[in-house]
């Protein structure tokens, strides 16, 4: 009896040690396999085994429908033996789309071309949904570093108020200016010449420029259809010309505030009396019919369909040789006002979408997504996001200069430079992550007429902020009585454009500002700014 139970206790141990020799002989082949899929910090491929990523994407209406087959992402994949699935979400619905997902249990490995606000990245970087960049940058993001090091302001403005970083950046080289302006005031010089005019210097020559396109049959068919000034949205053209009136010195990532110059302090533009009277000379514009009649309602491509017959007398948009096959037209730099004021106003930040690009807690590659990103961050990188294939999609010069082929440029199917790009590159219509310079930047931003609009407007462009950063706590005000009193400004500005509020009404509309909480408005945005300087 003895005998049995120590014999069933042998066979036991016996069990016992075989099933640990097989567990041990698993975890090594666990380990070593784990060790092959290790993301490589340098070099391509960025993991030895392929791994499946899916980004919600953002994507402009001109745009491939299909990313995965186009030639930079068909190359990449095959490059960094990583496949991502871009679930594409047009840019109209993003919003509203990126708040459910976020919302939900439901989320992608990453958002790309997503264009999260910072209040998000905070809100969702607090809770874990959105993963800290800061103990991997060092490691699999040099290139993102090396431009943080470059410009201290890329890096204050990536900088949550917690001190995280939670996102890739769509980052303009500061010196690029026809990219930083990127939708500039153009006017026909055909039609300038016709008129006997020169291009436009002030805001009153450019008055004079309108009401004489509205008077004259400039196109020759005998109608009266001449459109003075068009584009999608009157912000677009108060954007272009408060510098005329020596407000928005700070850029567009700046709408409601700005730098006092007499003071150097910070002021609330949208209610000064230098604002109204520009407000005044807009409304003199639409009364008397010099404006598009569609401007509150129409989309950039109905612009570019009027241009391409023949219609429009100035527009802001990004160029007409690009977007309306013409080369009719010339940009204008800054405006001269009333008062003397000649500031470029019409200038995006650096950094214009901090949340271009950021990691989820639902990715198991974070290391080798963030290596991902980061090579577009890259000289090589870029140019290859930029420009495609060299022999295919651009051709060098005996003296280095990438220039697109005919192809694109001059497409055998008619198709515009962005519609024959399509089929290479993806970052049409913007919003991507990544770094744009000159060098190796192509689009319209980058043509001959762009570039001097950014020569003509040099000397009058002010220091750009990048936008400002808030607490969860700041964040509550600006969500809600903040966003309140943005959208009842916007909304009563349309009304004095229109004349269904008359300048009469100013000084009360002014009061109403106030009582909504223009001057916890203001103690926001300083303190905002005053973290900002202090990065």
């Amino acid at each position: 009896m003895q005998i049995r139970k120590w014999l069933a206790l042998l066979l036991v141990l016996t069990m016992m040690f075989l099933t640990a020799c097989q567990n041990s002989s698993k975890d090594e082949k666990t380990s070593t396999a784990s060790k092959e899929k290790d993301v490589n910090e340098k070099g391509f491929p960025i993991v030895n085994e392929p791994i499946n990523l899916t980004f919600l994407t953002g994507k402009a209406p001109d745009n491939s429908s299909n990313f995965e087959e186009t030639y930079v992402w068909k190359t990449y994949a095959e490059k960094t033996n990583m496949n991502v699935k871009f679930e594409l979400v047009p840019f109209e619905t993003l919003t509203e789309k990126r708040n459910l997902v976020l919302a939900s249990n439901d989320l992608p490995d990453a958002f790309y071309s997503a264009r999260i606000p910072s209040a998000d990245l905070v809100k969702y970087g607090k809770q874990g949904v959105f993963i800290s960049l800061n103990d991997y940058i060092d490691q699999y993001a040099p290139n993102l570093k090396k431009l943080m090091e470059k410009y201290p302001d890329l890096k204050r403005g990536l900088t949550m108020p917690d001190g995280n970083i939670y996102s890739f950046p769509s980052f303009y080289d500061p010196e690029f200016l026809s990219m930083l302006i990127g939708k500039p005031l153009w006017v026909n010089k055909e039609w300038l010449d016709k008129l006997g005019m020169k291009e436009p210097k002030t805001t009153d020559e450019l008055y004079k420029y309108l009401k004489a396109v509205k008077e004259t049959d400039l196109n020759g068919n005998g109608k009266n259809d001449e459109i003075p000034y068009s584009s999608a949205g009157i912000n677009e053209l108060l954007d272009s010309i408060k510098g005329a009136w020596g407000l928005g010195n700070k850029g567009l990532g700046h709408k409601f505030a700005d730098l006092d110059p007499k003071t150097n302090k910070l002021r609330f533009i949208r209610t000064d009396e230098k604002y109204k009277e520009m407000l005044e000379y807009v409304h003199k514009l639409y009364q008397e019919g010099l404006l598009d009649p569609e401007i509150f309602t129409q989309q950039e491509t109905q612009i570019y369909s009027k241009g391409m017959e023949g219609m429009i007398g100035s527009a802001v948009i990004p160029n007409p040789l690009a977007q309306m096959k013409s080369d009719k037209y010339v940009g204008l730099g800054a405006l001269k006002g009333p008062h003397g004021d000649h500031i470029y106003s019409h200038v995006k930040t650096p950094m214009v979408w901090v949340g271009a690009f950021a990691i989820t807690s639902a990715n198991k590659h974070p290391e080798a997504t963030i290596r991902w990103m980061d090579h577009f961050f890259s000289e090589e990188g870029a140019k290859f996001y930029f420009m495609g294939e060299e022999g295919k999609s651009y051709t060098k010069s005996s003296d280095g200069q990438m220039q697109f082929t005919e192809e694109i440029t001059k497409n055998p199917q008619g198709l515009t430079q962005d519609q024959a790009l399509t089929k290479y590159v993806t970052w049409i219509g913007g919003s991507y992550p990544g770094h744009v310079q000159q060098s190796y930047f192509k689009g319209s931003e980058s043509l001959p007429n762009s570039l001097e609009v950014g020569e003509k407007a040099e000397k009058n462009v002010d220091e750009i902020w990048n936008a400002f950063n808030f607490t969860e706590e700041e964040m509550v005000f600006k969500q809600a009585q903040g966003a309140d009193l943005e959208t009842f400004v916007s909304e009563m500005e349309a009304k004095f454009i229109t004349g269904d509020a008359s300048f009469d009404e100013w000084d009360k509309y002014v009061k109403q500002v106030e009582n909504m909480g223009v001057k916890e408005y203001m103690d926001i945005e300083k303190a905002a700014y005053d973290r900002y300087m202090k990065q």
